[in-house]
């Protein structure tokens, strides 16, 4: 496999860009390998910039669920720089967006669109202080909440797989007010609202991991943090970044039934373009800026492009079919790769919630950080180059979820797992 343009794409970006990338996995330094530099999509596939064609399980880290240059978001967008990429200033379209959002999502009658997953998570967290006029944050160790301060506190995705827990930078008074608790761990978590519940703010979770790997919430746990909260007088905030309008048109929260009082969102909504929102109670999402007290701005929320196709995105997934289809493609998925493991006597514990699935090179069960930790991580970085080799792209790290959309085939997934037997076979004892 040719790879000469991208070894010389990314000799030239790591003389202007640190690390050569703009977000620390992209650099495959987890897996050994130079970066693959992409050139093109369309549909499930994509294209290097050395003509090397992979079937995408990546997806832009999960918001491309209908797959590259979906015709629907391309027309959206195209109509859109017709007539004007940003204003500054309200269009109609961020109240469309704004109003699908209140539509689906169970937990949310107001939303406050914003740039970015961090910028969501960021301004929960400061609006659930607001609210409740308490200091603390509770996170779940593995679960990765954006780059704010507060949150890179053992934290999951870049942080883990490049081995920095608690990212230099941050100060010791900003990390005393956030609180670590083991996902999974209903016992712990009492154990810190008995000691420390008039002090807690809010507790923030992904309800399924995706940057610890994939780890699915055990049973009880969710509803055990609504109701813990709930006695306390602390918010609960879903971090559904990642699950959004991906495990089922209301998200994780509507999959699970567990209501939060805040909902933090973004990648999907936006279609593949940069966007994130935060949404809940009326009564609490009141309080920000300009209808009170609690400040937040951003010269791009809400920005034409990024709504224009978050809209187009929603209208396709409102046909709730299409998420039968992605579980009837993701357990295809799922069962092949097992299978395959097991045809070529390979230890691999995998995982899957929806169309988000992750195998771990381990014989541990993985339920928590502390369990994702045993997954042998060279073991995965051989997979990983087999896989790559043979025209099929995961995500470069074990710490990550692959994410099956609605472009991938029957004969893409069949595809795939062929190609993963050969590198489960080809993987060293």
């Amino acid at each position: 496999m040719n790879k000469r343009n991208s070894v010389k794409m990314f000799e030239e970006a790591q003389k202007y860009i640190p690390g050569g990338v703009n977000s620390p996995v992209r650099a495959f330094k987890s897996v050994g390998l130079n970066p693959v530099f992409i050139k093109r999509g369309r549909g499930a596939l994509i294209e290097d910039v050395d003509g090397n064609e992979y079937i995408d399980f990546v997806g832009s880290w999960g918001p491309l669920l209908l797959g590259h240059l979906r015709r629907e978001v391309v027309a959206a967008v195209t109509e859109c720089l017709e007539v004007g990429t940003s204003f500054g200033a309200p269009t109609e379209k961020e109240t469309i967006l704004a109003k699908m959002i209140v539509e689906a999502v169970p937990s949310v009658e107001m939303v406050r669109l914003v740039s970015s997953g961090t910028e969501a998570t960021m301004s929960a967290a400061r609006l659930a202080r607001a609210y409740t006029g308490r200091k603390k944050i509770v996170k779940f160790e593995g679960c990765y909440h954006g780059h704010a301060d507060m949150f890179l506190i053992k934290a999951g995705s870049g942080a883990l797989t490049h081995g920095v827990p608690t990212s230099p930078g941050v100060p010791e008074e900003t990390a005393v007010n956030t609180i670590n608790a083991g996902f999974n761990d209903l016992d712990g978590i009492e154990r810190i609202f008995s000691s420390l519940g008039e002090e807690i703010a809010a507790v923030i979770v992904e309800p399924v991991p995706g940057n610890m790997g994939v780890v699915p919430p055990g049973p009880g746990f969710l509803q055990g943090l609504r109701q813990l909260t709930k006695r306390h007088g602390a918010l609960l905030i879903f971090d559904e970044v990642i699950t959004g309008f991906r495990l089922s048109y209301g998200g994780a929260q509507e999959l699970f039934g567990v209501i939060p009082d805040l909902t933090c969102m973004g990648k999907i909504i936006g279609g593949g373009l940069p966007v994130g929102a935060y949404g809940g109670k009326r009564e609490i999402m009141s309080l920000l800026s300009p209808s009170g007290p609690v400040y937040q701005a951003g010269t791009l929320s809400g920005n034409p492009l990024a709504v224009s196709a978050g809209i187009a995105t929603l209208k396709v997934l409102a046909n709730k079919d299409l998420y039968s289809e992605l579980e009837s493609k993701s357990a295809r998925l799922a069962r092949g790769l097992a299978e395959a493991a097991g045809t070529a006597g390979r230890d691999v514990f995998f995982t899957r919630v929806g169309s988000m699935l992750c195998g771990f090179f381990t014989r541990t069960e993985v339920v928590n950080y502390e369990t994702a930790c045993t997954a042998d991580t060279e073991k995965y970085a051989t997979f990983f180059k087999k896989m790559l080799e043979q025209g099929i792209y995961l995500a470069p790290s074990q710490f990550e979820a692959a994410f099956v959309g609605q472009a991938h085939t029957d004969e893409m997934i069949d595809r795939t797992v062929e190609a993963a037997l050969a590198a489960f076979k080809a993987l060293e004892d």
